[in-house]
């Protein structure tokens, strides 16, 4: 199958198959004779993989990862597990934190809502930041 071929199949563009050919996230295709890529057609649901593993915020390389699991002939199901695993610990961490910064900002709203810009002063970057925002 050509690369526009499989490009149209997979819902992609040819130069991102390309790129996923260089990150070694596809084998390199055999040529035809005249010179173009003739990918086999398992070659589409390696792609489906690849963007499904993408969705579910899977790095490029986590996903090199797997897929060079499943070519040595093993099943990567301990390794996904555990990149799952440290993704929803990373996205647990990162809501924390931004829980902190929704208050932290509604606290700014707040101070703003009630700040008179005539009466900041020179000295003052910002009297709606600065001053005693930090607990």
């Amino acid at each position: 199958m050509r690369i526009g071929d499989l490009a149209t199949a997979c819902g992609l563009t040819a130069k991102t198959i390309r790129f996923y050919e260089q990150a070694g996230l596809l084998h390199a295709p055999p040529r035809t004779s005249g010179g173009y890529r003739d990918y086999p057609s398992e070659v589409t649901s390696r792609l489906a993989f690849v963007g499904d593993a993408q969705s579910a915020g899977l790095t490029l390389a986590e996903i090199r990862s797997i897929l060079a699991l499943r070519d040595s002939g093993e099943a990567p199901c301990s390794h996904v597990t555990n990149l799952i695993h440290e993704h929803l610990a990373d996205i647990e961490k990162r809501m924390s934190e931004l829980r902190k910064t929704r208050t932290a900002l509604r606290g700014l709203a707040d101070r703003a809502a009630g700040t008179d810009p005539s009466t900041c002063t020179d000295a003052d970057i910002c009297s709606i930041i600065g001053g005693s925002t930090r607990g």
